[in-house]
């Protein structure tokens, strides 16, 4: 590798083989003069990583460990390169045979980095902040009981759309408009946008569908009153906070961008015929 630099490796131990394959990257790494870190976990991380100097962020895992390093690394500005040795793997692009070759390319230049809208997602309760939140893929306010259905009053910008009655609603960037988002029936949406994707889940209606919003503007979910359910709050799959009726939860583009190494124009369409297992129709 010609170029020195720092680099951060987030292993998932509990996916197989990573365990083997941080040891590997770790030393190929350190004979080719990079400086390197490990941050390894099994189950939820305890503690955060040391990002002091850090030019690189190498993920090894799924999906769910790409959504975790990322609400680490946008605030920091430090781009990552997802090795995926999960299942479906629409975020974590990189083939473990091919590891080194992309890091080469990346830090060489040769590797494109797409900037990825992320949402900054607040908890208003009795005029204050309550919580605070910043997510890759998606926002799900929901009932978090066997009964499930609940009264959500949504707003778009200055704009009332009505009281929704589902069993809840997803708030969506176009990186997670391929994971939750898409099994409530929402729509696929290019990483490249800069938009938000509203995907009522189950809703006890016909008429409602889901809605591709300028990232310009703000989604606001809130909590009516007289709920059988007990609320909750879902962020990236990974951080939950309950809800109390009156509760406001505003959605809006987050200053910070996840920058994530790509495999050039075309490649997120490629992964989709791939991964969903399109034809494109029946061969001549």
């Amino acid at each position: 590798m010609s170029i020195a630099a720092h680099v951060l490796v987030i292993a998932n131990n509990h996916r197989p083989g990573v365990a083997q394959l941080s040891a590997e990257i770790m030393q190929r790494l350190h004979d080719e003069g990079c400086k390197v870190r490990l941050f390894a976990f099994s189950g939820k991380p305890s503690g955060t990583p040391d990002l002091d100097g850090v030019d690189l962020m190498l993920t090894l895992g799924g999906d769910g460990t790409v959504l975790y390093s990322a609400r680490l690394a946008a605030p920091a500005g430090i781009p990552l390169l997802p090795i995926n040795l999960g299942r479906l793997g629409f975020i974590a692009w990189v083939r473990v045979h091919e590891w080194f070759q992309q890091l080469q390319a990346a830090l060489s230049g040769q590797l494109p980095v797409s900037s990825r809208i992320m949402l900054a997602v607040t908890v208003h309760r009795e005029g204050r902040v309550v919580a605070d939140f910043l997510a890759t893929n998606d926002g799900v306010v929901s009932g978090a009981g066997p009964a499930k259905l609940v009264n959500l009053g949504i707003r778009v910008g200055s704009a009332s759309l009505g009281t929704y009655r589902s069993d809840g609603v997803i708030i969506a960037t176009p990186t997670g408009s391929t994971a939750y988002s898409l099994a409530a029936g929402g729509p696929i949406v290019d990483p490249s946008m800069q938009a938000m994707i509203f995907t009522p889940v189950c809703p006890f209606t016909l008429s409602n569908r889901p809605m591709v919003i300028p990232g310009s503007d703000s989604i606001e979910v809130f909590v009516e009153a007289e709920q059988r359910e007990k609320i909750i709050l879902t962020v990236d799959g990974q951080d939950f906070f309950d809800l109390q009726e009156g509760d406001r939860v505003l959605f809006g583009a987050s200053a910070h961008q996840l920058q994530i190494f790509g495999a050039g124009p075309g490649c997120f369409y490629e992964v989709l015929r791939a991964k969903l297992n399109w034809s494109g129709g029946p061969d001549a």
